[in-house]
């Protein structure tokens, strides 16, 4: 009887140290549409490791985070960028509008889906190509409504020789 009585504070401190080991929740702000039903579909297939760093729980809704400290944090719900010159990538089927400018911090936003998420990451401690498909699966429900254009899908297509033009 004696030694169950020890056991349960052992137990029970024991479990208060190891939850204290992935630090407190990340601080993070929601995007203004992270209530938007679609981004709880992606919130919870959120995978729990990302390039080799572990999700850690964050204190606001539709985000992940993941390393200690965090190098990646996504927020879902934010604004789908409008057509912008900015340098977009496609990675297996999802598009981002790369954002560089605090380089070796990069943003990177889901282009041509609705509602749009938002994945930062430190490139001094994580692959952003790696990441980025990393979080492909859940991105894939965010509903598509357009994509990636370049030079190349703007130019007009060539005449065709031997036609003639008709005024």
């Amino acid at each position: 009887m004696k030694r169950s009585l020890l056991t349960f504070p052992l137990v029970a401190l024991l479990g208060i140290a190891l939850s204290g080991c992935s630090g407190p929740s990340v601080p993070m702000q929601p995007a203004a549409d992270a209530g938007n039903p679609i981004c709880a579909e992606v919130s919870v297939r959120l995978p729990d490791v990302v390039d080799g760093l572990e999700r850690r729980d964050t204190n606001a809704q539709a985000t992940g985070a993941w390393g200690n400290p965090a190098a990646v944090l996504l927020r879902c719900g934010v604004p789908t960028p409008p057509p912008t010159t900015d340098r977009c990538i496609s990675i297996n089927g999802v598009d981002w509008v790369e954002n560089s400018t605090e380089a070796p911090r990069y943003v990177y936003t889901t282009y041509g889906r609705t509602p749009a998420a938002e994945v930062v990451i430190d490139a001094t401690k994580v692959s952003g190509t790696s990441a980025l498909i990393a979080l492909e699966e859940a991105i894939g429900y965010l509903p598509v409504t357009g994509g990636c254009v370049g030079p190349q899908d703007l130019e007009e297509p060539a005449l065709d020789p031997t036609t003639t033009a008709t005024p």
